[in-house]
């Protein structure tokens, strides 16, 4: 009966809580930041649901509160629900609406400050492989200072082992977005920024922009294929040996307001990605060192955890 009399009004609210439940359970393969390839990603899914569960748990409350009063004060004939208009406060329930949500939040506040600084570290022991990004307008360059190669809107990686990211950009600010292997980080003029990410599967995953940077933008996505170590050196070889070299007349022209697909290169300018940091790292401490000289040239120092 109560369900009968209750099923139209809150038809549309059924349905739409229904909706949001389905879009939100990730189960296709669609969701990719839903399903994370590697111990970045991971941890990061693993404070979404925290917060998740902690935001249904409001929702439950509320709605359930919601629905009572509408059923027990609904003004229809026989109802005999009290009406008490001098009603003023209630110590408890103003305790216990101030003490829930503190609560919730600082389940979500210790661990989300926890991962935070875990993930502002390489694991330790781990000798990350180096790749400089600078967002153009209006594609990626990859330049792997180890392997003395370059590509553009493609990268390859390792699995089971660390990237560092260090992102800068020479066209509006921007955002790198590999959603499989973790969050974002933006690219900035002249500044460097530090990233590092990680794939523990063999795939190949969506990498794109995450931020509006012109009409061109949309076009700002590549493909990111982890392989095994082996593989991983077998084809920088391969590039170096087959590729042709990136010139200053070939960068340049990457510089123009245009797009482009895939591209290969054996070799790269030098001076093509800035050599001083901003000086923002995420160790706190200084993820990179200036060198007396070296004409300001930035050395690479391993980010390790602080005693």
């Amino acid at each position: 009966m109560l369900f009968g009399r209750f099923r139209k009004p809150y038809r549309a609210l059924v349905l739409a809580a229904i909706a949001v439940g389905l879009l939100s359970t990730g189960c296709g393969q669609q969701y990719v930041v839903l399903h994370p390839v590697g111990p970045v990603g991971e941890k990061e899914l693993h404070l979404m649901e925290l917060a998740a569960l902690a935001m249904a748990i409001v929702i439950v409350i509320v709605f359930t509160l919601y629905f009572y009063a509408v059923i027990r004060f609904r003004d229809t004939p026989g109802n005999r629900a009290p009406y008490r208009p001098d009603w003023h406060t209630n110590k408890w329930l103003e305790v216990l609406w101030w003490v829930l949500p503190a609560a919730l939040l600082t389940v979500i506040a210790i661990p989300t400050v926890q991962v935070t600084f875990e993930l502002a570290h390489v694991p330790k022991a781990k000798d990350p492989v180096v790749i400089d990004v600078t967002s153009l307008t209006w594609k990626w360059l990859f330049e792997y200072p180890g392997q003395h190669i370059a590509t553009v809107n493609y990268l390859e990686i390792p699995t089971n082992v660390p990237v560092l990211f260090e992102l800068t950009a020479d066209s509006p600010m921007n955002t790198l977005w590999i959603p499989q292997l973790g969050g974002m980080e933006y690219t900035m003029p002249n500044r460097v920024l530090p990233l590092w990410l990680q794939a523990n599967k063999t795939g190949v995953y969506w990498g794109d922009s995450a931020q509006y940077s012109g009409v061109g933008f949309e076009k700002m996505f590549f493909k990111v294929k982890a392989v095994p170590m082996k593989d991983f050196d077998a084809w920088a070889s391969q590039v170096h040996t087959t590729s042709t070299p990136m010139t200053l007349a070939v960068y340049h022209k990457l510089l123009r307001h245009d797009t482009m697909g895939k591209a290969l290169y054996s070799r790269y300018p030098r001076d093509t990605f800035p050599t001083i940091a901003s000086g923002f790292t995420l160790t706190g401490s200084g993820m990179y060192m200036t060198m007396n000289g070296q004409k300001g040239r930035i050395v690479y120092m391993p980010m390790s955890r602080s005693n």
